[in-house]
C-alpha cells in the first residue's frame, strides 16, 4: 500500500480501532454478498458490535455506557461504513441509547439492568392510534423502514395515544423483540443488508412508563444527551455515506497497479483524466467531511460549556449532514466511472458502494427541504416546524 493511501485512511478513522475491530471489519468486507442475499446484518456480527462498544457508545455512564461525544460515534459508524454500508446503517442505530432516555429514569434502570450493550430498534410512520387501557396502551398495527429489527433487543412503534376523544402527542412505545412480527419485505436498490422491513403488532398493552415521545425532553441532564436528537439522527446516517465514499476512493487507489489494459492503455493511476478526477473528488470528500465534523464540534463545545447551542447551529448541523450525503454520493459514483466496466461487476464492491450511498440521499432527512430551510434561516425568516 503507498504511503499516501496509508495517510488517507488514517484521515478517516481518528479514533483508535476496539479490541477486535480490524478482524470485524475484514470478516464484514468478507461477507457483503452473503449479507445482501439474506437481506440482513445477522446475530453474530450485531453480536460482535456489542463486543466493539457500538450499542454502549451512547449509553449513559450511569448505566455502564461509555457514553462517547456525538463525534467519537460517527466516527465509529463511518469506520465500520467503508467496510459495507449496510453494516454501517445497522451500526448507527446505536443512536437509540438517545432516543430511549425519554424514558424515565427507573424503567432505564430496567432497560439496562443486565448491561449497556441493548439493541433498539423501531418503525415510526405512520403513528397508530393506541388505546388507553389497563395496565398501558394497547398497540396494533404496521410500520415500515424498521432497520436492524431482525436482531433488536427492543423495539419501539409509532403510537398516537387515544383516552376517550383525547389524542395525545405522538410517542414510541417501547416492548420486547419477541411481541413483534417482522415482515420480510425489504426489496430495494441499495442498502439491501439493512432488514429495512415492516413491524406488525397485535394487541400488545405497553405500560406507559415504557412510552416517551421521540425528540423529547431526555431523563438525562449531561451533554450528550442536550445534544440536538435530530440533527443526531440525521449524521449518524450521513457519516454512512462518507464511509462508503472513503471506501469507494480506497478502492480505485488499490486498482491502480494492477495490469494494463487489454486495449494497450496504461494502468488505471497511469491515466491522466483519472489522476485529475481522483484528486477533484478526494477534495471534495475531505472537504465536506470537514465541515460536518467542525458543525458538531462547534455545538458540543456549546454544549460542554454549559451552553444552549443557537438556532443557526442547529441548522448548519442539518445543512452539513444533507451536504455530506450528496457530496458522498457524486464522489462514490464517480470514482465508479474511472474505472470503466471493472467497477460494473457484482464482483467489484464498487457496484454496491453506489447503490448504498445513492440510498442515503433518498431518506427524508436528506431531502431538498434541508435546503429550504437553512435557506430560509440564513435570510432570517422562520423554518418549517420540526427542523430543528
Amino acid at each position: 500500500m503507498s504511503a499516501t493511501l496509508e495517510t488517507v485512511k488514517k484521515v478517516a478513522a481518528a479514533e483508535p480501532p476496539a479490541a477486535g475491530m480490524d478482524e470485524l471489519l475484514q470478516d464484514i468486507r468478507a461477507r457483503r454478498r452473503e449479507f445482501e442475499a439474506q437481506s440482513y446484518i445477522p446475530q453474530d456480527i450485531v453480536d460482535r458490535f456489542k463486543a466493539v462498544g457500538v450499542y454502549r457508545a451512547l449509553v449513559a455512564r450511569r448505566f455502564g455506557g461509555d457514553e462517547k461525544s456525538p463525534a467519537e460515534f460517527c466516527r465509529l459508524v463511518e469506520q465500520i461504513s467503508q467496510a459495507d454500508g449496510s453494516a454501517g446503517w445497522v451500526a448507527s442505530f446505536g443512536i437509540g441509547a438517545v432516543y430511549l432516555a425519554a424514558l424515565p429514569l427507573e424503567t432505564l434502570e430496567k432497560l439496562y439492568a443486565n448491561g449497556p450493550d441493548q439493541v433498539f430498534a423501531g418503525g415510526i410512520f405512520p403513528p397508530q392510534p393506541a388505546v388507553q387501557v389497563e395496565g398501558g396502551l394497547k398497540v396494533n398495527g404496521r410500520w415500515s423502514f424498521a432497520s436492524g429489527s431482525t436482531c433488536a433487543d427492543v423495539i419501539g412503534t409509532g403510537i398516537l395515544p387515544r383516552s376517550g376523544d383525547k389524542v395525545g402527542l405522538p410517542r414510541m412505545a417501547v416492548m420486547p423483540r419477541e411481541k413483534v412480527r417482522i415482515e420480510f419485505n425489504w426489496d430495494v436498490m441499495g442498502l439491501k443488508a439493512t432488514g429495512s422491513n415492516d413491524l406488525v403488532v397485535e394487541d400488545v398493552v405497553v405500560p406507559e412508563e415504557w412510552t416517551f415521545v421521540r425528540g423529547g425532553a431526555s431523563s438525562l441532564d449531561t451533554p450528550l444527551y442536550r445534544y440536538p436528537s435530530l440533527s443526531l439522527a440525521t449524521q449518524v446516517l450521513t457519516v454512512v455515506g462518507l464511509g462508503i465514499a472513503r471506501a469507494a476512493i480506497d478502492e480505485v487507489l488499490n486498482m491502480a497497479g494492477g495490469r494494463a489494459s487489454v486495449t494497450g492503455a496504461p494502468n488505471l493511476g497511469e491515466r491522466v483524466y483519472v489522476q485529475l478526477e481522483i484528486a477533484k473528488i478526494e477534495a471534495e470528500l475531505r472537504a465536506a467531511r470537514a465541515w460536518f465534523y467542525e458543525a458538531i464540534d462547534e455545538v458540543w463545545q456549546v454544549l460542554l460549556g454549559g451552553g444552549t447551542p443557537l438556532d443557526d447551529q442547529i441548522s448548519m448541523l442539518r445543512l452539513s449532514s444533507t451536504h455530506a450525503s450528496r457530496v458522498a454520493a457524486d464522489v462514490t459514483r464517480r470514482a465508479q466511472m474511472v474505472t470503466g466496466m471493472t467497477g460494473v461487476y457484482e464482483t467489484s464492491p464498487l457496484a454496491a458502494q453506489v447503490r448504498d450511498a445513492q440510498m442515503i440521499t433518498q431518506h427524508a432527512f436528506m431531502g431538498e427541504v434541508t435546503y429550504q430551510n437553512a435557506g430560509a434561516m440564513l435570510f432570517g425568516l422562520k423554518p418549517l416546524p420540526g427542523y430543528l
